[in-house]
């Protein structure tokens, strides 16, 4: 169990999701000025699967923190932050693309208050990451994922004609490497106890 990532085939469906998913939801939708959000927002076709998989990405986010983190409280609370983020996203969600739809503004402040609990915890995540790694390719990495997740966020707001490609630019880059994140602890782990096979 311990050297499995749930992470992997939860990742795996968030692409066929983003990608697939706006074929069957709001006539409206566009890959590229919408996002995953507006994918399970409320009253919208199939909105379900959306949010069907931003809480199995934050239980599973959760998941990998206890089992991959241990003592490392910090980086733990942050990615737990995260993954609870992502659930209170798929249980209060956004509001529809088409205004004249009826929807409940109230679960859509607190969606958007949560989206934003998940961006600044993942970006905080990944920077004091490179506080925890053990090679300096790996902290560099960690910074400019981070630096990336702040850069691709503006965009969302600068060149809004490309909101939905920033958006799904970020989900690809943050979980991708997380999966190398945590592939890393694995190994340590594996190191470590082997080492400690050998003394003994």
């Amino acid at each position: 169990m311990k050297n499995k990532h749930f992470i992997i085939p939860i990742y795996i469906i968030l692409l066929l999701v983003m990608f697939i998913l706006p074929t069957f939801s709001a006539e409206e939708y566009s890959i590229f000025l919408n996002t995953t959000s507006q994918l399970g927002a409320q009253n919208t076709p199939n909105s379900w699967i959306m949010n069907l998989t931003f809480a199995l990405l934050g239980c599973v986010c959760i998941f990998e923190g206890f089992l991959h983190l241990k003592n490392l409280w910090v980086q733990k609370v942050l990615l737990i932050s995260f993954g609870i983020g992502l659930i209170f996203t798929a249980i209060f969600q956004h509001a529809p693309i088409n205004e004249a739809i009826p929807y409940n503004i109230l679960e859509d402040n607190i969606h958007s208050a949560s989206a934003s609990v998940v961006g600044f915890s993942f970006t905080l995540f990944a920077f004091s990451v490179a506080f925890i790694e053990n090679t300096d390719k790996r902290r560099i990495l960690a910074l400019l994922i981070g630096m990336l997740s702040i850069g691709l966020s503006l965009l969302m707001f600068i060149v809004t004609n490309y909101t939905g490609v920033w958006q799904r630019l970020i989900f690809i880059i943050s979980f991708g490497w997380m999966i190398y994140f945590f592939e890393g602890r694995k190994i340590k782990k594996t190191k470590c106890a082997h080492c400690t096979f050998m003394l003994i």
